[in-house]
């Protein structure tokens, strides 16, 4: 009998974890990736019309940014960003948003608390306040809140999936169960075991149970929100493992897995972004503008 796609993986030893998992020692121009996009985000908040620092939250990180479509009734994409939980903000990814205004949608990139002051679990449900906090504020935003798409990069792939999976109505009384109506994960991490293995993670300090709570493959969404998995092509073998174990494990969900050419794990970001392109289809296409 053939094992368990959670089993059928290489031994998680630490210099495994490390070599496949710490991708800015694979990437030496990382830097150039960041600056750039910092740049980008600077020069969209000064050309784009937006709402900047809209707080859903009580903590001080607890804040998004809103740019909304051209026309009220538009779908929003959600954007969550990665650094490994603990790096990054909302404002280093506000390149994001113009292409998909230009294309008919309303945008909001999401910030959360850092690692490891702030907790793993405790970013998850940051990110549950957001989301339910645009719920909310549908009407007075100009969005459909009926087609709320969240997506992410890496961390914010994980947190992606959670938002994807999330029993809304535990959460908050009032909330639709399918609060979130598709999610888009780039380079996810969706079993947090090997994360937890590698030494430069250390200081997330992911333990056994928070491993088994917080991993997405280790559970199964009790509704059929489509989700599309993308990884680059470049990226190391653990995440494509990682990109194919949830296909695996939540079948009724991922609709679609995609494998881009020429990617590594920082440069898929930018192709989110990027018209005629098939990270931007898919997108759009969970937007329903396709």
């Amino acid at each position: 009998m053939p094992s368990h796609p959670l089993h059928d993986h290489p031994p998680f030893t630490p210099e495994f974890c490390e070599r496949e998992y710490n991708n800015l020692a694979r990437i030496p121009d990382h830097l150039s990736y960041t600056a750039r996009w910092a740049a980008d985000g600077a020069l969209a908040r000064r050309t784009q019309a937006a709402r900047l620092g809209l707080r859903y939250g009580p903590a001080p990180a607890e804040t998004l940014d809103y740019f909304p479509a051209r026309k009220n009734g538009a779908p929003l994409l959600v954007f969550i960003h990665g650094g490994y939980w603990r790096a990054l903000n909302k404002s280093d990814f506000s390149w994001i948003a113009p292409a998909y205004v230009a294309r008919g949608a309303a945008v909001a990139i999401v910030d959360y608390g850092l690692a490891p002051a702030t907790p793993i679990d405790e970013i998850v449900r940051q990110m549950l306040r957001a989301h339910a906090w645009l719920y909310r504020h549908a009407g007075e935003l100009g969005f459909d809140a009926r087609r709320i798409v969240t997506s992410g990069h890496s961390a914010g792939g994980h947190l992606t999936a959670m938002m994807v999976g999330a029993r809304w109505q535990e959460w908050e009384s009032g909330l639709p169960a399918r609060l979130v109506n598709g999610g888009l994960a780039l380079s996810g991490l969706f079993d947090l075991e090997p994360v937890a293995k590698a030494p430069f993670l250390a200081n997330l300090e992911l333990t056994p149970p928070l491993v088994s709570q917080l991993s997405p493959a280790y559970w199964v969404p009790d509704h059929d929100t489509p989700m599309v998995a993308a990884v680059g092509a470049s990226e190391t073998g653990e995440f494509r493992r990682q990109n194919q174990l949830i296909a695996a494990c939540w079948p009724r969900n991922v609709t679609r897995t995609l494998e881009l050419p020429d990617c590594h794990h920082l440069d898929i970001c930018d192709r989110l972004a990027a018209p005629g392109g098939e990270l931007f289809d898919a997108a759009c296409g969970l937007l329903g503008l396709n």
